[in-house]
């Protein structure tokens, strides 16, 4: 018997794959980085289930961004993290190369940061009401209380058919009164999801005046069917919210009603990540294992932008971030915003890029108006043995002008340890398969299995060994 499909209540953002671009027609590729892993985890529980998951809900870049790569650590807190780059052989097409650009955001000991003060904003709606949806949520809020300190503060918003604060601010010493308060919780009525936006940004607001950080940390399963309930709209209040300070993370539980558009919608304008949990031990990692990064931001409104040579490289593709372009001149504009690093951070990006001359060249050169390599000067002198320019602009926190990074890349550029990288494009070889790609030929899942095996490297908390039983898996999983 086939596995059940859960009713078909789930939203998830529109977006085409990212095409191959010529060089010479487009010679420069700019987007906002993206720290986000809901899309892993919705994957690994579709495939823990039986089922494919569908194609709208992979986005590659949150595949390859829930593993670390061994990038080096930065040795400050000048800049706020190290850049790494290097370029391999592509795993399913010999004719062209990866590059990848890694980003390592610096770590801060919880004990060295200011006192946090969090709002936890907790749907209680009636479609709250499964084991793996409140019950769990309150499981995870109960972990994460575990890797705070006593002197930071929590309160407790609820929000079903109308919203209310629980939990009035709250030292983390006094846990006795939190926890009580979590294991209150209820379902039931319908979802104000606004309303209890607005309390939680007004408790933030009151908590913020004390000192220390503020953050708004949203567990919902995804359904706002009361209020301000229009993507556009919610992007504009929680846009104007940020402007204060205050920032907003997203945690998705459950299945049915999951609305993922909504969830990127809020993360991505909340200067927040958003994660999907299904199961404590994804709740662990996300608020224990990296509490940190959860909640303190290094760096803000991350741009990474790809200027390609057409000397030496014909065209190029991106893997993943279609949610995520940005114009190329956004690039240098401060007032646009774009993705955050939290503390600890890792930032993945991957290109699959064809060498000029190569037989895997799939775009012709047009008739009337197209430069082709061999007409430029000798193109471009001392930079001829370049690939690419990869620039990234970032602003440490609270400021408004950006820095500016930059990394010239060659042929022979090898700034990430090969395991790593291979790694790196076995989970971008998968996260293309289960969208549905026609780029890898006849490159398939076992190969993304033998690839990972053989460079499983350093894995103290068991995910690479994960991602292999999830490979694994989707060989025998239903659409």
């Amino acid at each position: 018997m086939a596995p059940q499909r859960l009713p078909d209540r789930e939203r998830f953002p529109e977006a085409e794959g990212n095409p191959v671009r010529k060089v010479t027609d487009a010679p420069v590729s700019t987007f906002s980085v993206d720290v986000d892993t809901a899309s892993y985890a919705f994957v690994r529980s579709e495939l823990t289930h039986g089922r494919m998951p569908r194609s709208q809900a992979v986005r590659p870049e949150e595949l390859i961004n829930y593993f670390d790569y061994a990038y080096p650590v930065p040795g400050d807190t000048e800049v706020p993290f190290s850049t790494s780059v290097s370029v391999i052989e592509t795993p399913w097409n010999a004719n062209t190369r990866l590059l990848q650009i890694g980003l390592q955001g610096y770590s801060v000991p919880l004990d060295q940061l200011p006192p946090q003060n969090l709002v936890f904003l907790i749907d209680t709606s009636g479609s709250m009401s499964a084991a793996n949806k409140l019950p769990l949520l309150q499981q995870a809020f109960r972990l994460l209380l575990s890797s705070l300190r006593p002197e930071d503060r929590v309160a407790i918003v609820t929000y079903a058919g109308e919203a209310g604060l629980l939990l009035e601010p709250t030292r983390v010493d006094d846990r006795k009164t939190i926890v009580r308060a979590l294991n209150s919780l209820r379902s039931g009525g319908s979802t104000a999801g606004h309303a209890g936006l607005q309390g939680a940004y007004a408790i933030a607001e009151e908590m913020n005046e004390n000192g220390g950080d503020a953050r708004v940390i949203l567990a919902t399963d995804g359904d706002f069917n009361v209020g301000l309930s229009g993507p556009d709209d919610l992007k504009r209040y929680i846009s104007d919210q940020r402007k204060k300070g205050i920032s907003l993370s997203v945690l998705g539980f459950g299945r049915g009603n999951y609305n993922d558009t909504l969830m990127q919608t809020l993360a991505q304008n909340g200067n927040g990540a958003a994660a999907y949990i299904d199961t404590l031990v994804e709740a662990r990692k996300v608020l224990v294992d990296q509490v940190v990064s959860s909640i303190v931001t290094i760096a803000q409104d991350v741009k990474i932008q790809v200027e390609f040579n057409p000397a030496t490289v014909a065209e190029y593709r991106l893997i993943g971030y279609e949610t995520r372009a940005l114009k190329r001149e956004d690039f240098n504009n401060d007032k646009v915003d774009a993705g955050d690093i939290g503390a600890g951070h890792t930032v993945t990006a991957l290109y699959e890029i064809t060498p000029v001359g190569s037989p895997a060249v799939r775009l012709d050169d047009l008739r009337y108006g197209s430069t082709t390599p061999e007409a430029l000067p000798a193109a471009v002198g001392e930079f001829a043995d370049e690939l690419a320019f990869v620039k990234l602009r970032y602003k440490l926190p609270g400021e408004t002008k950006s820095h500016l990074i930059t990394t010239p890349v060659t042929g022979d550029t090898a700034g990430i340890p090969e395991g790593e990288a291979l790694f790196a494009a076995s989970v971008a070889g998968f996260g293309q398969l289960l969208q549905g790609t026609d780029y890898l030929g006849d490159w398939s899942v076992g190969d993304a299995e033998k690839l990972a095996a053989a460079n499983l490297g350093n894995d103290p908390h068991g995910y690479r060994a994960e991602y292999l039983s999830l490979l694994r898996l989707a060989a025998f999983a239903k659409h």
